[in-house]
């Protein structure tokens, strides 16, 4: 008996088809989606916010404004890319003094609420990333660390970027370092803004480091050499030298941070010291947090992001820029929550003191309620209080609420 072996039309299809992708690797799903980005995508970033602001001896402010930061990137091209963006800021309630001498609103009888009328170039850079490198050239957002230092005031409508050239490299196995020249700060006031709170050119050298090569810590470093043009900026010089560490022991994550600072104070004739510890423990999804930051008399952060240091109120942000603070301790607790439908709850309890842990400066106290809807839109409402009955500052409360839209 014979036994006849046939081909199917179909089954032959089918092998061949097997052997064909066989042969032919199917592209990796990065390779994938880089072929399917467009070579230009759009930057919006829009948002309105109500505050309202009562600073001892001024009248109370009232601010509705809204937002917009409209942009392209390009995709990368052998290694380079490009960014562009503008900024836009529309006072509809103007009820408040905008922050500087030059812009609008500019009532001075009203408490301060920087966030002036603007209409201004954020960012505008090309970039280069290959050999574990990358470069930036043009206008730029800039953030080390915690922003202590250096920083984009990112709280405030018109973000504070700078005209620079930096570098990163992490050619080294756990080791980032970072190399930065700017030439001019573009301020939060905006162009509009004279005397000292206009942009500030200068020429200024930043070196910062970080290290995580060692399981569960994360090592920093720093170097800031600051020279402003005179005339402008007269006692923001000054070279600031410090190191940082983070890591976490027996269910705690520890973060202490010590500098020194040469030529301080407003006449660039003091040095001080800066420190900052902090120790976080998470319960679940609850988060505590016990903080003290000090500042030795004539410390000075002319870089820094203000908002995000001393309380939600602001009313140590200019003292802190210029250094014509005598000392400044901030010893602080945060407690952070999730209530309901997703909304987040943050408290935080401040005493301030000149050289010490107390509250001969004053107490402040900030409550965040913050609800993210999806990738888009994000709600905030936040307070922050100051009281003081000290000579150099002011009692102060800010209320806010926001909507902000992302694409």
């Amino acid at each position: 008996m014979k036994i006849h072996l046939t081909t199917s039309p179909l089954l032959a299809l089918a092998a061949t088809t097997v052997i064909a992708r066989a042969g032919t690797p199917t592209p990796s799903p990065e390779i994938a989606a880089a072929k399917d980005a467009p070579w230009v995508t759009p930057i919006i970033d829009i948002r309105a916010r109500y505050e309202f602001a009562d600073v001892d001896g001024l009248d109370p402010s009232h601010a509705l404004t809204i937002r917009e930061r409209i942009g392209l990137k390009t995709k990368a091209w052998h290694g380079f890319s490009a960014l562009v963006e503008g900024e836009f800021t529309q006072a509809v309630i103007d009820d408040y003094y905008g922050g500087a001498p030059g812009v609008d609103p500019d009532d001075v009888r009203n408490s301060f609420i920087n966030d002036p009328e603007n209409a201004e170039l954020n960012q505008a850079y090309l970039q280069y990333t290959g050999f574990d490198t990358t470069v930036k050239l043009g206008r730029q957002r800039i953030i080390y660390d915690n922003a202590a230092f250096v920083g984009n005031v990112g709280w405030r409508q018109n973000e504070q970027t700078y005209d620079a050239i930096s570098l990163s490299n992490s050619s080294i196995p756990g080791l980032t370092l970072n190399y930065t020249f700017i030439d001019q700060v573009n301020r939060v006031f905006g162009e509009d803004a004279t005397g000292i709170f206009e942009n500030a050119p200068g020429e200024i050298h930043l070196f910062n480091a970080s290290y995580t090569g060692i399981k569960g810590l994360t090592l920093g470093g720093y170097i800031y050499d600051m020279s402003f043009d005179d005339g402008v900026t007269v006692g923001w010089d000054n070279q600031t030298y410090g190191l940082s560490a983070k890591g976490a022991v027996a269910g705690l994550t520890l973060y202490g941070e010590l500098a020194y600072q040469d030529e301080a104070g407003p006449l660039n004739n003091e040095e001080g010291l800066y420190a900052h510890f902090t120790v976080t423990k998470n319960f679940g999804d609850q988060v505590l947090l016990l903080g003290v930051e000090h500042m030795d008399a004539g410390v000075q952060t002319p870089l820094c992001t203000v908002h995000a240091f001393n309380g939600y109120a602001d009313a140590t942000d200019a003292r802190r820029i210029n250094g014509t603070h005598g000392g400044l301790t901030d010893t602080y607790a945060s407690y952070m929550i999730p209530i309901f439908w997703g909304i987040k709850w943050t408290n935080v309890a401040h005493i301030f003191g000149d050289n010490a842990i107390s509250n001969d400066l004053g107490f402040g106290f900030d409550s965040v309620l913050a609800k993210k809807f999806d990738d888009h839109f994000t709600a905030l409402g936040k307070l922050g209080y100051f009281d003081t009955s000290d000579a150099l500052y002011k009692s102060t409360t800010r209320v806010s609420v926001e909507l902000s839209y992302t694409f």
